[in-house]
């Protein structure tokens, strides 16, 4: 699921990919509805291809954002005040105890919770999409 769902450098907001053309795709703002074309120039980076650096292995996205659902039961998270308090880094650990606190920037929590409220708000409950579990169970039949 997460892999149809972009982040464009640039522009705030998130894209769910409706087409592709030559040059470009179609791209909906998952808030908003508006469609809009992303030329070749133009940064993307798939959801579902971002991960988490923890003291162990890298943790998908997808994985976080469940767990967050999970914490939260789908409820909206206040970021102005998290990063106003000083306390985000706490939040998260309550989510990602095992979070690298090195390599993991204010920054880049900030933007999580910011995704995290945009696809609740969006209706999106399930982010872990059914094709890795599917390779999971595959891999574990497998053994």
């Amino acid at each position: 699921m997460l892999r149809q769902i972009i982040s464009i450098t640039g522009k705030p907001g998130l894209y769910k990919i409706l087409s592709q053309g030559n040059r470009a795709i179609i791209v909906e703002d998952i808030s908003t509805k508006r469609r809009l074309p992303v030329q070749a120039r133009d940064r993307v980076v798939s959801l579902g291809d971002i991960a988490m650096y923890t003291d162990g292995e890298d943790l998908p996205l997808a994985k976080i954002l469940d767990r967050a659902y999970k914490h939260y039961e789908g409820a909206k998270v206040d970021v102005k005040a998290l990063m106003a308090d000083g306390r985000i880094r706490d939040e998260f650990a309550l989510i990602v105890p095992d979070f690298d606190r090195d390599r993991v920037y204010d920054n880049d929590l900030k933007k999580f919770f910011t995704w995290y409220n945009l696809l609740t708000e969006a209706g999106y409950k399930d982010f872990d999409s059914s094709e890795s579990k599917t390779k999971e169970t595959e891999e574990t039949a497998a053994e």
